[in-house]
């Protein structure tokens, strides 16, 4: 074998030495191989691990420590394994197609922040067909709100297509789709402690119904804006009944697309031909449920 050839020493320039990497103590060189691995140790060293993983052990800094047997049920825990001494609570979840999940709670919750703003979060869920006054009533209700010192939230389907939704169609799946992310994002809204708004068409009545039980119970509030389809059509704000009556818009809800109206919501405004209540006064109506109910705090 070859004689190694020592190294050259190094300098820092006008004469001063400095020391090299090859010359630091070898307990401290990166490449040095630890004395218990050196001519086959690491053979024998790996077969003691495997020994002791098979007995149950785990080797740690104080020595060989028991691991805990895993659940009868194969309940997987956060890391991955079956189970894990002093994380055994840490249980992940699938839901949906969301695999190994972990839900975390935070110190500050739902009851803290309500106090903080002085009011009940929920959700005030406004359906009815197109051109029945929606949006504009949303606004007039979010506004009535932000004047007596209440912090709230509209969510307009339309505007929700601008971002959120944008990559959903007007098919029925897609506006399952539109309605079930909707009832979602209003949930963490209500659960932040505001007074979300959410002004949709939403057709269907087990799409409103899956919103509903999103929450708890009395939190959801159902509002038809009962307008006929002669005053809607007459109205046509955005001319899309005049597209659909001459077939250039197809499942318009209305025409060729059924709308199912709430059999038990809370609160019912009804709009008949050359009678609709104004904006404020529909607004004052679903502010007073929410005093009676206990949403405003005072």
């Amino acid at each position: 074998m070859l004689a190694r050839t020592p190294p050259r020493p190094c300098y820092a320039g006008a004469g001063d030495r400095v020391r090299c990497r090859h010359e630091v103590a070898p307990s401290r060189r990166p490449w040095a191989v630890p004395a218990g691995l050196a001519r086959g140790g690491h053979r024998r060293a790996g077969a003691r691990l495997a020994a002791a993983a098979a007995a149950g052990e785990r080797r740690t800094a104080a020595g060989l420590e028991p691991v805990a047997a895993a659940p009868p049920d194969g309940t997987k825990l956060a890391n991955g394994s079956s189970a894990v001494a002093g994380i055994s609570k840490l249980v992940t979840s699938t839901v949906g197609k969301s695999t190994n999940i972990l839900w975390h709670d935070c110190p500050i919750g739902q009851t803290e922040r309500q106090k903080l703003m002085n009011q009940k979060g929920c959700v005030v869920w406004i359906t009815g067909l197109s051109g029945s006054g929606k949006s504009t009533f949303a606004c007039a209700l979010s506004r009535e709100l932000h004047s007596r010192g209440h912090l709230t939230y509209v969510l307009d389907g339309d505007n929700l297509r601008h971002g959120l939704n944008r990559d959903l169609s007007f098919k029925a799946e897609d506006r399952a789709e539109n309605i079930r992310r909707v009832g979602e994002v209003a949930k963490l809204f209500a659960d932040a402690g505001l007074i979300c708004i959410a002004s949709l068409i939403s057709p269907y009545r087990s799409d409103r119904s899956a919103c509903r039980n999103l929450l708890p119970k009395s939190s959801f509030i159902e509002v038809f804006l009962n307008a006929p389809l002669e005053v809607c059509e007459a109205r046509d704000p955005k001319g899309l009944y005049k597209l659909a009556r001459a077939g250039k818009i197809k499942g318009f809800t209305g025409i060729d697309d059924p709308y199912e109206p709430p059999s038990d919501c809370e609160i019912v405004i009804q709009c008949k031909i050359g009678d609709c209540p104004s904006p404020k006064s529909m607004a004052d109506q679903v502010v007073s449920y929410l005093e009676v109910n206990g949403f405003l705090h005072e």
